[in-house]
C-alpha cells in the first residue's frame, strides 16, 4: 500500500535547497501576538505586529458577516510569521528551480500547520494586501474542493483590494489593482484553456517574467465574472465552480455552465478591460455607524529557543535540509520544548534516521504535552518504518500497531477537527486489513474537515476496493484519474482505475458456467451468481507452492496472495494481475474468487517465479493459482 500526502467558493512553492545564510540576529526581540484566530510571530516589533493582527481579524470578521455560510475555521492551524525586513525575510523566501524568488509574502500549507509568512516593509498602493491575499489562500485551501491555480490566485487578488473606509464606516472590495491593468494592456493575453490548464509546477506560475501575465489575467478574469456587466456572468460562474466540486472536467464544466465557447468569453474580457471601467462593491452597516471590531489581544516576548522552533519548523514545511540547524538549537536552548523536538523528530524521519526520530518524539512525549500534534508525529514515524523507497509496506509489528491506534485515538480525542489523525489512522488499518467499516468513516470524516485533500478520497477509494465495493470505489477515483489537480494523485487514480477495470473484467470471466444467465432477486441468489473459477490447464513451468489460499489483496500495485505454507506465510505479488491464470478441475457452483479474506482457506497450487532481490517483500511473482480437487 502506498500513503500519498463549494459552498465556500460560492458564498465568496515550495522548493528545497541546502544551507542558507541565517541572518535572523539573536540580538533581536522575538514578540508572539496571539488573538482569538491567530498566533503571530516575529521579530518586526509589537506595534507592527499588532497591526498585521487587527488587519486580520478584522477581515476575517466582515467576511463572517457577509458569507455567513461560509467556514472561516481551518482545521489546521494558522500560524503567521512577521520579519522586520526583506534582509531578515531574504533567507525564508520561496526557492524555485534553485533560485530566491523575492516576494512580499506568501501561503506554505501544510497537513499539520499553515504558514502565512511577510515583512512589515509593507508596499504602499496597499500595504495590507499581502496579508489579505495570503489568507484567502489559507481559507481556501481547507474549505473548498482542490480549486485550480487561476481561481485560487484570481480570488486571492481579488479579495486583496479589501479596505475599511470613511473612518471605518465602509468596506470596499474590488478596487482595480493598477500593475494588473498596465501589464494586461501590454502583452498578449494566455488562451483561456492554457489559463485553466496552469498549475503549481507550472514556468507560468513560477516564473517571475511569466508570473506577472498570469497572475494579473486570472485577477483580472475573477473580477470581471463576479463585478463585470451588472453580474450578468456571475449565476454561470457559481454553476461552474459547482460542476467542477462535482469532479466534471474544465471543458465540460466551462461549456455547460458559460454555454459558450473559450473565445466568447475572452472576447468579453478583454473589451472589459480595454474599457477601463472597473465596478467596486461597497458594504456598510446598516445603521451607517463605524462598524465595531471587538479585538482581544495578547502579546508576549518569547524565547530565543522558541523563535527559533517557529523558524525551523517554518523551514521543515519548506522542505529544506537546514531546518535541524534550528530545531537543534531550539531543543538545547529548552530541553523541555514539546514543540520543537516533535519538529525535529519529523525532520529526523524525512532523512530517513528513524531510531533519532523517535528518540526525539519519545522526549516530546515525557514532558507530558497535551499537544495532538506530538502524538500524531509519533504515531506518523511508526508507520513510516519498514517502507521501502517507494513508500510501499506490507504490514506493521502488532506492537507498533497498537501504539499507532493508541496515539492517534489520543490525538483525535484532544483535536477531533484534525484531519490528519483520521486519515493516519484509517492507513494503518488498511495496511492490517482490519476495521474497513471504521477506517471508511475515518475518512469520510476526514474528508468533511478538510474538503480539498484529494489523497483522502483516493484513500476512502482503496478502502472501498479492499471491502470489493467496486462501483463505490469507481465513483470516487474516476474524477480524480481525470481532473485531481495533484499530478501524482491523478497517476495513482489512474493506476486504481486500470487495477478496478482488469479486477472487474477478471471476476467477469468468472461469472458464466452456463450460457444462461439469471437476475438475481435475493440473498440467496445472489450468492450463487457470484464471480465462478473458469476450467485451464495447469501445465504452467514454474517454482510450486502447496499451501492454503488465506487472502488476496487487490490494489493500486497489484494483486497480493497470501498463502499458509506449513507454520510460514508466504507472500506472492503480481503487478499485472490480468495475467495470472486461475484454475480449476471440476465445476462446483459453491467455488468464487474475490478479493479480500478467503474464509475458509481454500488448498491451492501457486506456481511462481522466484524473487531475485535479497531485500524483496516477496517470495515471487505468481503465474497462475491452481485450486486443487
Amino acid at each position: 500500500m502506498r500513503r500519498s500526502g463549494v459552498g465556500f467558493l460560492i458564498a465568496l512553492f515550495i522548493g528545497h535547497y541546502g544551507a542558507a545564510v541565517i541572518n535572523v540576529s539573536a540580538k533581536d526581540t522575538w514578540t508572539s501576538v496571539k488573538t482569538k484566530h491567530f498566533v503571530l510571530v516575529g521579530n518586526a516589533g509589537d506595534k507592527e505586529i499588532r497591526k498585521v493582527a487587527g488587519r486580520l481579524e478584522q477581515f476575517r470578521e466582515v467576511f463572517s458577516k457577509l458569507f455567513s455560510r461560509a467556514n472561516l475555521n481551518s482545521p489546521v492551524p494558522i500560524r503567521v510569521i512577521v520579519f522586520k525586513n526583506r534582509h531578515s525575510y531574504l533567507p525564508f523566501m520561496p526557492v524555485y528551480q534553485g533560485k530566491v524568488s523575492e516576494v512580499a509574502g506568501y501561503f506554505q500549507s501544510g497537513q499539520d500547520v499553515h504558514y502565512i509568512t511577510l515583512t512589515s516593509e509593507l508596499s504602499q498602493e496597499n500595504p495590507y494586501s499581502t496579508i489579505f491575499h495570503e489568507y484567502i489562500h489559507a481559507l481556501t485551501n481547507d474549505n473548498t474542493f482542490q480549486s485550480p491555480a487561476w481561481f485560487s490566485e484570481g480570488l486571492a487578488e481579488f479579495y486583496s483590494s479589501f479596505e475599511i473606509t470613511d473612518g471605518d464606516k465602509k468596506v470596499m472590495v474590488g478596487k482595480p489593482i493598477s500593475h494588473h491593468v498596465h501589464l494586461l494592456r501590454e502583452n498578449k493575453f494566455l488562451p483561456l484553456p492554457k489559463l485553466f490548464s496552469v498549475h503549481r509546477d507550472s514556468p507560468e506560475y513560477n516564473e517571475r517574467d511569466k508570473q506577472g501575465v498570469f497572475y494579473a489575467q486570472s485577477w483580472a478574469l475573477i473580477h470581471y465574472l463576479l463585478l463585470g456587466n451588472n453580474s450578468q456572468r456571475k449565476p454561470q460562474f457559481i454553476k461552474y465552480l459547482e460542476l467542477l466540486s462535482q469532479k466534471k472536467s474544465v471543458d465540460v464544466s466551462f461549456k455547460e455552465a458559460f454555454q459558450t465557447d473559450y473565445s466568447t468569453i475572452e472576447k468579453e474580457l478583454k473589451n472589459y478591460i480595454n474599457r477601463d471601467k472597473y465596478p467596486v462593491q461597497i458594504f456598510s452597516s446598516s445603521s451607517g455607524q463605524k462598524l465595531e471590531f471587538n479585538i482581544t489581544m495578547e502579546s508576549t516576548t518569547i524565547s530565543e529557543a522558541e523563535w527559533n522552533y517557529y523558524l525551523g519548523d517554518l523551514v521543515l514545511h519548506l522542505n529544506r535540509t537546514d531546518c535541524e540547524t534550528y530545531l537543534q538549537k531550539a531543543v538545547k536552548l529548552d530541553p523541555k520544548l514539546a514543540a520543537a523536538h516533535a519538529s525535529l523528530g519529523l525532520a529526523q524521519m524525512k532523512s530517513q534516521r528513524f531510531a533519532e526520530a523517535k528518540s526525539s518524539l519519545q522526549l516530546a512525549l515525557s514532558t507530558g504535552t497535551q499537544n495532538h500534534m506530538v502524538h500524531y508525529y509519533y504515531a506518523y514515524i511508526l508507520s513510516r518504518e519498514g517502507m521501502d523507497v517507494n513508500n510501499l509496506i506490507t504490514g506493521y509489528p502488532p506492537e507498533n500497531a497498537e501504539t499507532m491506534r493508541k496515539h492517534l485515538k489520543q490525538a483525535i480525542e484532544i483535536a477531533p477537527g484534525f484531519p490528519e489523525s483520521y486519515n493516519l489512522l484509517a492507513f494503518v488499518n488498511m495496511v492490517l486489513g482490519e476495521e474497513l467499516d471504521e477506517s471508511a468513516q475515518l475518512l469520510k470524516r476526514a474528508i468533511a474537515l478538510s474538503p480539498s485533500r484529494q489523497e483522502f478520497s483516493y484513500m476512502l477509494a482503496q478502502i472501498l476496493m479492499r471491502q470489493e465495493k467496486y462501483e463505490d470505489a469507481r465513483m470516487i477515483v474516476e474524477p480524480l484519474a481525470r481532473n485531481a489537480s495533484e499530478l501524482q494523485i491523478r497517476a495513482n487514480a489512474k493506476s486504481l482505475l486500470e487495477r478496478l477495470n482488469l479486477i472487474t473484467e477478471r471476476l467477469a470471466e468468472f461469472n458464466a458456467t452456463s450460457n444462461e444467465r439469471v437476475t438475481p432477486r435475493n440473498d440467496e441468489e445472489r450468492e450463487k451468481t457470484k464471480p465462478r473459477l473458469i476450467v485451464r490447464s495447469s501445465a504452467i513451468d514454474g517454482e510450486k507452492l502447496h499451501g492454503l489460499l488465506i487472502e488476496i489483496i487487490c490494489s493500486d500495485q497489484g494483486m497480493t496472495l497470501i498463502v499458509k505454507e506449513g507454520d510460514r506465510i508466504v507472500k506472492l505479488q503480481t503487478n499485472t494481475p490480468e495475467r495470472l491464470r486461475f484454475i480449476t478441475h471440476q465445476h462446483d457452483p459453491s467455488s468464487s474468487i474475490t478479493c479480500g479474506k478467503i474464509d475458509p482457506a481454500k488448498p491451492v497450487i501457486v506456481t511462481y517465479r522466484k524473487s531475485t532481490g535479497g531485500d524483496s517483500l516477496y517470495e515471487g511473482e505468481p503465474i497462475a493459482l491452481e485450486f486443487k480437487k
